[in-house]
């Protein structure tokens, strides 16, 4: 179902590339030793932020520039150091990095902080300066701004706690005898309290936004937008319906990866996600809890541009076991589409923009589910911008579906349920977009195909969905009034169009989220979640929202009757409307 390019292998990209370049001038005694070798961060420019042991004793932290192919040392260590995290500024000229302290048996008299986050001058290498000791762990992330200035002479970093506080230190730079770039009076960097009193942190790097989850007396998602000119105002907050204390240790996604937490086996209660999608204007909430006694894993997708959230409850095979982490599905961002997969188990391809019907999102299990290049002892993360990280292996890709292996469920159609075919053809024509080799086979399947199928005419599907498709991209908001299938056309959505074996689906609204500072005179992506959520309010107060062909029968049927009829100045006027509604 899923389709994986691979991008990126650390083995093949860093570790030997290394190998190589050394090897040619003759400098392989350090790089011989290569071990223990793993992905620190991943920046907003696609860059990969590594670390390696050497067999000199020493630690080294390199980059990976994905346009380029080539791989760069930043700093090295003089002895081995377990860095937790690390962040690199855009115009790579600081680094920053958090080292998790463990305390020897010969200096357990002297008290070793179990953290020490490091800020350092690397063009060229000069100054270290400590910004943080302390018994939590501090993850780092630089801001990367949108500028089109070549040489910027400052840089924002943010540092996130454990103990569930953000700050940002402003860091202003000088430029020394023309090429060297050092921190300007390093001993008072000014900074500001970003965040506090949370449980769940998210960073966006392509957008350069900060969720966080409070949980005081609701649980409340707020989002912190971080401009060009080093501000940064909270835009966002939306209630969540979330259990009590959904988090009893911090979590950090999508800000690097620590190899070195103490926590790293404890039980993970919950997973959750926040999607934002700016070319469809876009926000889904994503969570889900590990599977229990039950063998029933329930998760959640909150449609904050649709004004309501859908829960799955999916019935898993097997034994009942106890609550386990590998029982906690991803998340995958592909396009409109939230992919809910769950290895060995299903996999879940929900419509974001269609979330009407089942039938329109397609749920798959068994073999159709298995992601073929990623092992069973594979431990996988979802990235930004449809991508996946392979841990153990050291792997990235990009995801996306499959366009081949749609083709094969809409031809299996005496094997295949008719709700996954309706799903597979609205993914064809609507997600692939106008793709006339695409449109062509389409048509040659409805060909072969042409009596209507029990629960849906494919037919009618197709130029449904088609026009759809034309129409969401020309007229604003027309495509919440128009009808996309002929599912719509029946007075009851047919079972094998509504149901699941062994899924169930409930949809409830959800508090209304509040926009606040910038975020209400904001263009682009902050101005279409706002329209998106203003017409709902008025769509959801709108029985029977969609055009039925149906309510229009009897005009129809009366127009016919007047174009028989004798009188020619009416008919002749009728006929002029009906070849103006054919064109």
């Amino acid at each position: 179902m899923l389709q994986l390019s691979a991008t990126f292998d650390l083995q093949q990209d860093v570790v030997s590339s290394i190998f190589k370049k050394e090897a040619t001038v003759g400098r392989t005694e350090e790089y011989s030793g290569i071990v223990d070798t793993r992905i620190l961060n991943i920046e907003r420019d696609g860059g990969v932020l590594y670390s390696w042991k050497g067999a000199t004793g020493t630690t080294r932290i390199g980059k990976y520039d994905p346009n380029t192919r080539q791989n760069k040392l930043l700093y090295t260590f003089d002895k081995q150091v377990c860095v937790s995290s690390c962040s690199l500024n855009k115009e790579e000229t600081l680094l920053a990095v958090s080292l998790a302290q463990r305390t020897r048996t010969e200096e357990r008299l002297r008290p070793v902080s179990k953290c020490l986050t490091l800020l350092i001058e690397i063009h060229p290498i000069n100054n270290t300066k400590v910004l943080k000791a302390v018994d939590c762990r501090v993850r780092v992330q630089f801001i990367h701004p949108d500028t089109e200035r070549d040489s910027v002479l400052e840089s924002h970093l943010l540092l996130v706690a454990e103990d569930g506080y953000v700050e940002q230190l402003h860091v202003m730079l000088v430029r020394q005898e023309g090429y060297r770039v050092v921190m300007l009076n390093p001993e008072c960097l000014a900074k500001d309290r970003v965040a506090e009193e949370f449980s769940w942190v998210q960073w966006d790097s392509q957008t350069q936004r900060l969720f966080y989850l409070t949980h005081r007396e609701k649980a409340v998602l707020k989002c912190v937008q971080f401009y060009h000119d080093q501000n940064c105002e909270t835009l966002f907050e939306l209630e969540l319906e979330l259990p009590s204390n959904p988090f009893t240790c911090m979590r950090f996604v999508n800000l690097g990866f620590d190899h070195h937490q103490e926590t790293q086996h404890e039980r993970e209660e919950m997973r959750m996600l926040v999607i934002t999608n700016k070319t469809e204007g876009s926000m889904c909430v994503c969570y889900s809890q590990p599977a229990c006694a039950n063998q029933e894993i329930t998760y959640t997708i909150v449609l904050v541009h649709r004004g309501c959230s859908k829960t799955f409850s999916v019935a898993l095979d097997g034994t009942p076991s106890p609550c386990s982490t590998d029982l906690l599905p991803l998340f995958i961002p592909i396009g409109y589409y939230v992919v809910v997969y769950l290895a060995g188990h299903f996999l879940h391809c929900i419509n974001t923009r269609q979330q009407e019907l089942l039938c329109h999102s397609l749920f798959l299990s068994g073999v159709d589910a298995e992601l073929g290049v990623l092992g069973s002892d594979s431990v996988v993360l979802s990235l930004p911008e449809s991508s996946l990280l392979d841990l153990n292996t050291g792997r990235m890709y990009t995801v996306d579906l499959n366009p081949s292996f749609l083709m094969d469920l809409l031809h299996c159609s005496h094997s295949r349920p008719d709700a996954q075919r309706l799903a597979a053809l609205h993914c064809l024509l609507l997600y692939m977009g106008p793709n006339a080799a695409l449109q062509l086979k389409i048509i040659d399947w409805i060909c072969d195909n042409v009596m209507p199928f029990d629960t849906f005419d494919q037919i009618q599907e197709f130029i449904l969905a088609s026009l759809y498709r034309i129409i969401y991209k020309k007229c604003l908001s027309l495509d919440e009034v128009l009808p996309y299938s002929s599912v719509f056309e029946k007075k009851k959505v047919p079972e094998g169009l509504d149901l699941v074996p062994g899924v169930t689906c409930t949809t409830e609204l959800h508090a209304e989220p509040v926009f606040k500072g910038k975020a209400r005179r904001l263009q682009g992506y902050w101005e279409e979640l706002q329209w998106s959520t203003e017409k709902m309010k008025y769509f959801e107060a709108v029985p029977n929202l969609r055009y039925r062909a149906s309510q229009s029968l009897s005009d129809w049927t009366k127009l016919l009757t007047t174009l028989k009829s004798e009188n020619k100045k009416a008919s002749n006027y009728l006929r002029h409307i009906e070849e103006n509604t054919k064109q």
